[in-house]
């Protein structure tokens, strides 16, 4: 099927043809004929296929005639100012013979400026949700907006955004269209969808929280000490030409980036104590392949685009198992083949159980040769891993007991303390 049969009219198809886009994706099938036809959607679509240009082109066409007299037609809401970018980058190049006016609103640029643009007339506007809420307490009103999107609901929610969207959903016109998109999903994103949406198709690209097919994964397994050199030995004797690294903390992300500077790798690095124009400046040259080595926090799990980016790296295994579906989903998009490498110690062996229960599939463990894990390793190493485990199991469902509504990590800990001083006494 073509993007024409879908109903995408000349302007856009013209723009797409420059963009050597041939092929409409899963996704963008069946979204652009819904939102063309005013349809609440609820999307579950892996990263990588396509949904910015799923919800982008039928938005423009909407769009298509210009009314002076309008404010803003269309709010899409992102969690990062890196993901914001990319849509809009997105929507200008789609937009390319086309009279949108497109404007961009999140945090680290001046708020007047952005109140000034936007006085000069914009129809569609991109902004993290805090940005929004910002530029709605000085003044601008949403009573205009047809079409609310939602773009990577659950990191939104994930990263603390329920809040503000709270506030902003009921400013906005009674009737509008609202597009809701999800990498995974999780109750508390059916829980929004059911306060957001009316009467919503409901798109399931593929089984809920897995990875795209096209991304080959592997474990190997090594000893705690010996990371930093086998990355590095991945690195140079495969001779990889770009690579996302993902460590769990910042200061695992410094300190992994000195010890690979040490075996003369340039690389770059992205965590919450980077300033956001750093982050940006770091991120576009890593994509101009000024350096090959992008070692990252999960802030970077999300909102980037890198073209044809061939590996991931998982040096060390994220804490909560859903990001590793937003970690790998970096590689393997639009149909390209990728590889995501997971370096795991014997204290996450029971962490990449739970990611494979997750996906749903087995991810082979293989070790590189000479670099196998030491046999004589203590045994008493591997019973504090599995006591940890087991203690962790047995305060969930204690919490669970006490209040089944509402499990968190306050709540664990609280959960923790009691036992200890239940068997003290």
């Amino acid at each position: 099927m073509s993007f024409e049969k879908l109903g995408v009219f000349k302007p856009l198809l013209n723009a797409i043809d420059d963009l050597g886009y041939s092929e409409p994706t899963i996704i963008q099938r069946r979204a652009i004929p819904l939102v063309l036809q005013k349809k609440d959607i609820f999307a579950t679509a892996q990263t990588g296929t396509g949904k910015t240009a799923a919800f982008a082109l039928p938005i423009l066409q909407r769009l298509r005639k210009h009314q002076e007299d309008k404010g803003i037609r269309a709010v899409i809401l992102s969690p990062t100012r890196e993901l914001s970018i990319q849509i809009y980058e997105d929507i200008t190049a789609y937009a390319k013979y086309m009279d949108i006016k497109t404007d961009i609103l999140v945090g680290g640029k001046d708020l007047q400026k952005q109140r000034q643009r936007l006085k000069s007339g914009t129809e569609i506007v991109i902004a993290t949700p805090g940005r929004l809420l910002e530029h709605i307490e000085n003044g601008l009103n949403l009573n205009d907006v047809e079409i609310f999107v939602l773009d990577e609901a659950d990191r939104m929610l994930d990263m603390g955004f329920t809040k503000d969207i709270r506030k902003i959903h009921p400013l906005l016109p009674k009737r509008h269209q609202t597009l809701l998109f999800s990498a995974t999903f999780s109750d508390k994103v059916r829980k929004l969808s059911k306060l957001i949406l009316t009467k919503p198709a409901f798109i399931e690209t593929a089984k809920k929280n897995t990875t795209v097919d096209t991304i080959n994964q592997i474990a190997y397994q090594v000893d705690t000490a010996r990371k930093a050199e086998l990355l590095a030995y991945l690195i140079g004797s495969r001779n990889f030409p770009q690579v996302l690294v993902f460590t769990r903390t910042k200061s695992s992300a410094d300190e992994l980036a000195e010890e690979l500077k040490k075996d003369g790798l340039k690389c770059g690095v992205i965590h919450g104590d980077k300033t956001k124009a750093n982050r940006l400046k770091t991120l576009t040259q890593f994509k101009e392949g000024k350096f090959k080595v992008l070692v990252a926090t999960d802030i970077a799990s999300r909102g980037l685009d890198i073209e044809e980016l061939p590996y991931v790296i998982n040096y060390e295994l994220p804490s909560i198992p859903e990001d590793y579906v937003h970690r790998v989903g970096r590689t393997g998009r639009a149909g390209r083949e990728g590889e995501a490498i997971s370096l795991i110690d014997i204290y996450e062996k029971f962490d990449i159980k739970e990611i494979e229960k997750l996906i749903g599939q087995k991810i082979p463990k293989d070790v590189v040769e000479g670099f196998e894990p030491d046999p004589n390793i203590r045994r008493k190493d591997i019973d504090e891993v599995k006591l940890k485990a087991e203690h962790k199991k047995e305060a969930k469902k204690f919490v669970k007991k006490q209040a089944p509504k509402a499990v968190t990590a306050k709540s664990l800990k609280s959960a923790k303390k009691k036992r200890k001083t239940t068997k003290r006494d």
